[in-house]
């Protein structure tokens, strides 16, 4: 570990392993949460503020990733130069705030832009929790930390339909937003008393125009960095794409209406165990070994599925068994490409966590948002678009790693 590292996990180390992978965790899910639990009630939602059609309520979904996305680009260089805590702590608030008063809005644009301003706070959590586990961890560790974080936030896109439809059990669409804001109170008090500061003093950098865009410059000509970064871009594209799908797919295409939720946990719960499994094997096999495997295997069983689909109507029980296997397969390329993307910029981790959430979000959320604006009654567009895009990862893993896949090359432990 270098000097970097050692002071940073040291100034990071005042609460155990597990707490600090569990508030992490807790910090990631709140984006998983405000875009999940709101599946259930996107066809209220629209019904109560005016918007018939079925495809724009998904933007809802897509005005949050947008102000998420775009965020991003400045809670890294900011959380370099003041510190993870500070701007965690104002992105929290914002979150809050914001959830709150969707709870009050009286239009569908209003909704829509205090969505985006929601999206804005919690960038603040994806990028100031990845820079601070980039403090702590590096190589392999990083890996390692990250599916299990992965794995216990995957823990809300399980539950977070059933809790939004749950909760319009007893009440409409509007306590949904309030449920979310309770739970991001408890969420922001825990890290305000127990998460500590990782960035050690001598490694902040000047919060100036040339500073940061020398930041942008070194993770911008880091081959390894940004290809793994824009391969998880197009691969979060197919992710989103589904998000934005679901409730029509299952709903719509199958009939499935109230078990919605079970189904979407059914699916999501695959990525949790994977992710469990990753962080047990990442260490004995290595970054690229997995990843790169699991990435042949998703290309692979995508296009079978892709085949299915253009052949005609597709069973649900094979739709669900094929998509259970591609989300198991996300989640070892996910958390994998996140560290390889991260592993050469621990010097400028919150500018290179920006860049990368940024890319990843707002380039993921508009390849989404293609597919799921091409929902047509079938699943041939989201088939499509997780084949496709997954072709189109491997050859930017080809560019970043010279055209030589499963090459351990150095990646520490």
């Amino acid at each position: 570990m270098d000097q970097q590292n050692a002071a940073a996990t040291q100034s990071g180390a005042a609460i155990p392993r597990w707490e600090f992978i569990a508030i992490a965790a807790a910090l990631m899910s709140l984006n998983a949460l405000a875009v999940d639990i709101m599946l259930p009630g996107l066809q209220q939602i629209g019904a109560s503020l005016g918007e018939h059609d079925e495809n724009n309520r998904q933007f809802v979904i897509t005005a949050y990733l947008a102000g998420f996305g775009f965020a991003q680009i400045f809670f890294g260089p900011i959380s370099d130069r003041f510190g993870r805590r500070l701007p965690l702590l104002v992105g929290l608030v914002v979150y809050v705030l914001a959830a709150l008063a969707c709870a009050f809005v009286p239009s569908f644009g209003s909704l829509l832009l205090l969505r985006l301003i929601q999206g804005i706070g919690a960038a603040a959590t994806r990028v100031i929790t990845i820079s601070v586990v980039r403090d702590r961890f590096g190589g392999r560790a990083m890996a390692e930390v990250m599916s299990l974080i992965f794995m216990v936030f995957m823990i809300i896109p399980i539950i977070a339909p059933g809790i939004g439809q749950a909760v319009m059990l007893f009440a409409d669409w509007h306590a949904i937003f309030l449920f979310m804001a309770g739970i991001a109170v408890l969420f922001t008090i825990w890290t305000w008393y127990r998460l500590p500061e990782t960035l050690h003093e001598a490694y902040r950098r000047p919060f100036e125009l040339k500073t940061i865009l020398d930041g942008f410059r070194i993770v911008l000509t880091e081959r390894i960095a940004i290809s793994y970064t824009m391969a998880l871009m197009v691969i979060f594209g197919a992710l989103f794409g589904f998000i934005n799908s679901a409730q029509q797919v299952y709903v719509d295409i199958y009939n499935k209406g109230a078990a919605f939720p079970f189904y979407f946990a059914l699916v999501a719960g695959t990525m949790a165990i994977m992710s469990f499994v990753n962080s047990r094997l990442v260490g004995k096999f290595g970054m690229r070994r997995l990843a790169h495997g699991a990435l042949l295997a998703f290309i692979a069983v995508n296009g079978v599925a892709f085949a299915f689909a253009v052949a005609g109507p597709v069973p649900f029980w094979l739709f669900v068994a094929l998509f259970m296997v591609a989300m198991a397969l996300f989640a070892l390329i996910g958390s994998n490409f996140n560290a390889l993307a991260m592993e050469p910029l621990g010097h400028v981790a919150g500018t290179a966590s920006s860049i990368l959430g940024f890319t990843q979000t707002v380039g993921g959320a508009i390849l989404g948002a293609l597919i799921g604006q091409a929902f047509n009654g079938t699943i041939v567009p989201l088939t499509a678009g997780y084949f496709f895009f997954g072709a189109g990862a491997l050859l930017l893993v080809l560019v970043a790693e010279r055209g030589r896949l499963f090459q351990p090359q150095h990646e520490p432990v």
